[in-house]
């Protein structure tokens, strides 16, 4: 019989790492949204309107990542050391030169992306500006993921953590030197915040780096690598490819529907972005739970014990649909204060408020879909949750929201409760899947 106590303790110990390095992880992108609102609203639409495309990007290079994550938890619980050295290797050389390609991509390219993506003439030069700037080095992200991919399967979740806490501070006294002018820096607005984020990406990549070789993998030694493992090179995209599926479609969905958003007006894209920054920190909590209990999973799929395996995502489940719904419905209630100090614009308070309250719908049902997917992707059960994401992204989620917001003239709120459907709809097939223990029999070791 699973004994709760060991196993939840093991969770609270990857997961609240997990928090604090998400929390300050999102926090980078809310610094740049807060410190840009002081100087317009067209700003933070600009800049939110490019991080929709740069994360779409940043996507792609999970697709090694979230392979190396979930081979790496299986192969750690089955005390397959040197499995392990050979995929963070390739992870890593893989991640480079999508990271390397990518860059040149954004960079040369931005105005072309921008345009088809619908910006405003008067929003575009702030927007090619931060976009070939964080897109020039977007290769320091795919790095990135792929170290603390590495970190957190052996269940070093702490060591990212500490990078992302001094990054953190690193980016904020940056953003406030080179967005305003301080410390003898030129005051360098939209500019100022993305030679920040490259700066700090820079030394994240190099701190984690410390980290591999210091905690977990002392060098890569030349007979494993030798010939080169194409095995094992195959083996992780075939595991990271349809898992980075449903995060791709998602996030291709999302580019669609800021779309739509983008025809309704300046200050509609203003609100998305504001509130796309807000909710972070309500459903931080869930992906972070389910992200701990995916590499205990992982562990415990290795080791063959199965039924503990399941009885932990169940745990994992309950307790992150709870907490979500609690901090959901204050940030709700808190609307007012948070757009009040966001905002001047009467409009951008008004319709950002409401926004928040048809957002706890949109939380619960993320809540479930984290869960379910984390759980499912650790447990070997790759291609259900990418079909399933697929179909439901684009009829549910980019259907109904052009049909509520847009066709039917419901505005923002009305596609926002679109959304919130969408996450509903998917995360209680993969709750429903995972009660069946259908992902039993098919773990990769």
């Amino acid at each position: 019989m699973l004994r709760y106590g060991p196993l939840s303790r093991r969770l609270v110990q990857l997961s609240l790492p997990i928090l604090v390095e998400n929390f300050l992880v999102m926090t980078l992108g809310t610094v740049d949204t807060l410190m840009l609102s002081s100087l317009s609203d067209n700003s933070v639409a600009a800049v939110g309107m490019v991080n929709q495309l740069v994360n779409l990007v940043f996507i792609v290079f999970q697709v090694i990542s979230l392979g190396t994550t979930i081979l790496c938890s299986q192969y750690f619980g089955a005390r397959l050391h040197d499995k392990v050295v050979q995929v963070v290797g390739v992870s890593l050389v893989f991640n480079f030169l999508c990271g390397l390609f990518f860059s040149l991509v954004l960079f040369v390219f931005a105005p072309q992306i921008l345009g088809l993506m619908g910006l405003r003439a008067e929003l575009m030069a702030e927007g090619c500006q931060y976009m070939r700037l964080v897109g020039a080095f977007a290769f320091l992200q795919a790095m990135s993921l792929a170290i603390s991919a590495s970190l957190r399967s052996a269940g070093l979740t702490r060591y990212p953590m500490i990078v992302a806490g001094v990054v953190n501070v690193l980016n904020i006294v940056g953003d406030w030197a080179l967005i305003f002018g301080h410390l003898g820096m030129p005051a360098m607005g939209v500019r100022g915040a993305a030679l920040s984020s490259v700066i700090c990406r820079g030394i994240s990549v190099v701190l984690l780096f410390v980290f591999l070789f210091r905690k977990q993998i002392s060098s890569f030694p030349k007979r494993l690598f030798s010939p080169f493992p194409w095995s094992e090179m195959g083996r992780v995209l075939k595991i990271g490819v349809p898992s980075a599926g449903e995060q791709m479609s998602y996030s291709l969905s999302q580019v669609v529907i800021t779309y739509f958003i983008n025809m309704m007006g300046n200050e509609q894209l203003a609100v998305r972005s504001y509130v796309t920054n807000i909710v972070i920190f309500t459903f931080m909590t869930a992906l972070s739970m389910s992200q701990g209990g995916s590499i205990e999973i992982g562990h415990l799929i290795g080791e063959h014990r199965f039924n503990a395996a399941y009885r932990l995502g169940r745990r994992v489940g309950h307790l992150s649909m709870m907490i979500t719904m609690a901090i959901a419905i204050g940030t709700a209630l808190a609307g007012p204060l948070i757009f009040g100090f966001l905002s001047d614009n009467g409009e951008i308070v008004r319709l950002g408020c409401a926004v928040l309250w048809a957002d706890v719908l949109v939380e619960y049902g993320r809540a479930i879909n984290f869960f379910g997917v984390n759980c499912l992707r650790a447990a070997g059960d790759i291609y259900f949750p990418v079909l399933t994401g697929i179909a439901i992204c684009w009829t549910v989620s980019v259907g109904f929201s052009y049909l509520f917001g847009i066709a039917l003239g419901g505005g923002l709120v009305a596609l926002w409760i679109a959304l919130g459907m969408d996450e509903l709809t998917r995360g209680c097939i993969f709750l429903y899947r995972w009660k069946s223990r259908k992902w039993a029999s098919k773990a990769f070791v």
